[in-house]
């Protein structure tokens, strides 16, 4: 870790800048933690984006990526990837639903965007809309394949598993998946501070785990990416998956190198806390320098703590 720039006191380097550009978004996931809605007139801008990117690329951060709500969803979205891919950082994705990908694919990736990772729960159109309250599926498999086809690669889908509603989807998704090279991530319903989504979390929550020993019984063959939480990579058949399990998992909190930045523009130190979180673009808007604006990332990032030590 010696050859990391910036590290915690846990010895972990700060590797990947994740910002939540907006908390807008043009569904309504039944997962989703509902985040009081942030008028667009007071989201950071871009250009108060590229000045936390500029900080963030000081102190030794080399990837970037974007999400909201729905990052696609502001009109700006290209000038904010051209604004960070000046900088040249090693990596720049994005996070969205896919539903105007279709449109941006192109340009976004003419403006510097590596990859992409689309949320995608399921391919059943009774099922989408009953996760997403939307009738937008067809939309979001045009943007997948455009994204392909534009060359943002990787492509992943993130589906989020959910017992008793897309659980037994894994096989078509992942089919699908491989048919046009794309890399499928399953994801572990998480654990919220708020108490409604708790109670969702608790009756829908999936046993990932199980789903893991099957996986690897057909796997090929399986790898362990370093830096990523000890995620497993699992190779079946030409196709791969991705297995992400955050919740009571002390791995995923030692092997954390992420930092965020929340749509109100504050360093938010962990994925699982909002207790901990530090003031940033209220300072960029009163004129703060970038040495003060330095040591506000310094003062988030001596704030991360493990939020699983069992």
């Amino acid at each position: 870790m010696s050859n990391f720039k910036t590290k915690d006191k846990y010895d972990r380097p700060i590797i990947s800048l994740r910002i939540s550009i907006t908390n807008r978004c043009n569904v309504n996931c039944l997962y989703c933690h509902h985040d009081g809605m942030l008028p667009s007139s007071k989201e950071m801008t871009s250009d108060e984006i590229y000045t936390i990117c500029k900080i963030a690329k000081e102190i030794g951060v080399s990837k970037i990526r974007l999400s909201g709500g729905e990052p696609l969803i502001r009109q700006d979205i290209v000038d904010i990837v051209k604004k960070i891919a000046s900088l040249n950082f090693k990596d720049i994705s994005i996070t969205t639903n896919g539903t105007l990908l279709s449109k941006y694919a192109k340009p976004l990736k003419e403006a510097g965007l590596d990859r992409i990772n689309v949320s995608l729960d399921s391919l059943n159109p009774e099922t989408y809309k009953k996760i997403t309250q939307k009738d937008y599926l067809k939309n979001a498999k045009e943007g997948i394949i455009e994204a392909t086809n534009v060359g943002l690669y990787p492509v992943k889908i993130n589906m989020v598993l959910m017992k008793g509603i897309n659980e037994n989807e894994v096989q078509d998704m992942f089919r699908f998946s491989k048919e046009h090279n794309i890399i499928l991530q399953l994801i572990e319903l998480m654990k919220s501070e708020n108490c409604e989504d708790n109670q969702f979390s608790e009756e829908y929550h999936y046993d990932v785990g199980k789903l893991e020993k099957t996986l690897a019984e057909q796997a090929d063959d399986v790898k362990t990416r370093d830096f990523m939480q000890d995620r497993k990579k699992y190779f079946i058949n030409g196709g791969e998956l991705e297995v992400v399990r955050p919740m009571d998992n002390t791995r995923f909190c030692e092997n954390c190198t992420r930092l965020r930045i929340t749509p109100e523009g504050k360093i938010k130190p962990c994925l699982l806390r909002n207790d901990n979180l530090v003031e940033l673009v209220k300072y960029i808007r009163e004129g703060s320098t970038e040495e003060e604006l330095k040591n506000l990332f310094l003062e988030g990032i001596n704030k991360r703590e493990p939020f699983n030590t069992d």
